[in-house]
């Protein structure tokens, strides 16, 4: 089997490279070709400077560099760009390019190939599971979008297509590729896993003590509700959510963040507010609003005057309160819209036939 370049980490390089007697020098700028200069062939690694030339000699010979299809590329009004990608070892994925004001881009990644939570209001939970991703294919998203940006990626948010936490090993060894100084040299902090609330997965990342941001998905903090639209809450019941958020607000001395999807109608009352209020009591705590996206027409999101007000009852928290914002949502690129689609906005050719 071909040890690809794409898939390891610093200290896993260094361990596939030992037959070559690298000197810890050599084994950095060969991760470095590979991850911050973006080196597109195993020859342009072994062509980087102080790359020596018994460990140049391994790699042709032994590495391999795999490579997503950019099958194409849709820009909405607002700047978000969608990538669809497809996979040699199968299955399509989607990535989206952020803009953040005028100064650089956040990248929305794919952890699988569709997901096994079917949460009600996510079009790739329709799509059902298919497979996780590995962690060149997570990287390579980054890789590829970053490779034709006009500004640098300054973050990535595992809030694609998937659960990343039911993807762990991979997600959190491409998180320590991102990361890493040698790597993208993206901050920890600016590495963000969202999750609809994988208990067992949560407290396993609290006890290693990972630097990145979790984000959990709760949607409505009165269980009766919840479980309609997300089923995860028949294996992992709210208090046993709360109670992991808890720990992990209290071990990293932050504000956990709660991804609240408001939904016209369903969870926007005053016994809402109520509900998060006592279910969070104690728990410091930020609120994260994002309007749902359901090309379905089944769920619709609020209208300004029932957002004012539900924003009005959650003063009761005394908490943060964000409203995020959904953008590329022609194209399918909003939250809970990734289906590995393809409509809306503008295709964008290929950089080099651009112009």
């Amino acid at each position: 089997m071909k040890l690809n370049l794409k898939s390891l980490s610093l200290p896993e390089l260094e361990q596939a490279l030992s037959a070559a007697q690298p000197s810890p020098t050599a084994v950095r700028k060969v991760f470095a070709a590979v991850f911050a200069h973006g080196a597109a062939s195993v020859e342009e690694v072994c062509q980087a400077p102080q790359v020596p030339r018994r460990v140049a000699e391994l790699l042709r010979e032994n590495a391999e560099m795999p490579r997503l299809e950019v099958v194409e590329r849709r820009r909405a009004d607002d700047g978000f760009v969608k990538y669809l990608f497809a996979s040699p070892l199968g299955g399509r994925v989607e990535a989206v390019r952020i803009p953040i004001f005028d100064e650089k881009y956040v990248v929305c990644v794919s952890s699988q190939v569709g997901c096994a939570l079917a949460c009600d209001f996510c079009m790739t939970g329709k799509l059902g599971f298919q497979r996780n991703l590995r962690t060149w294919e997570i990287l390579d998203q980054v890789m590829q979008i970053r490779a034709e940006a006009d500004r640098p990626v300054r973050g990535v948010v595992f809030m694609g297509m998937g659960e990343p936490l039911l993807n762990y090993a991979e997600t959190l060894r491409a998180a320590q590729i991102l990361s890493h100084p040698a790597g993208f040299a993206i901050a920890g902090p600016s590495i963000t896993f969202s999750t609809a609330g994988m208990v067992p997965a949560i407290r396993r990342y609290v006890r290693e003590g990972h630097p990145y941001r979790l984000a959990f998905s709760v949607t409505s903090a009165i269980p009766e509700k919840r479980i309609q639209v997300l089923p995860i809450e028949k294996a992992h019941p709210l208090p046993e959510l709360v109670d992991a958020i808890r720990e992990y607000a209290t071990v990293r001395r932050e504000r956990a963040m709660i991804a609240y999807v408001t939904i016209s109608g369903f969870n926007m009352g005053r016994e809402d507010a109520l509900a998060l209020k006592e279910t969070f009591e104690g728990i410091p705590i930020k609120v994260d609003l994002i309007d749902v996206t359901d090309p379905t027409g089944k769920y619709l999101p609020p209208s300004a005057d029932e957002l004012k007000a539900f924003r009005d009852h959650l003063q009761i928290l005394g908490a943060p309160i964000a409203r995020r914002y959904s953008g590329g949502k022609e194209i399918g690129a909003a939250c809970g819209t990734l289906e590995a689609s393809q409509y809306g906005g503008v295709v964008l050719p290929p950089p080099e036939a651009a112009g």
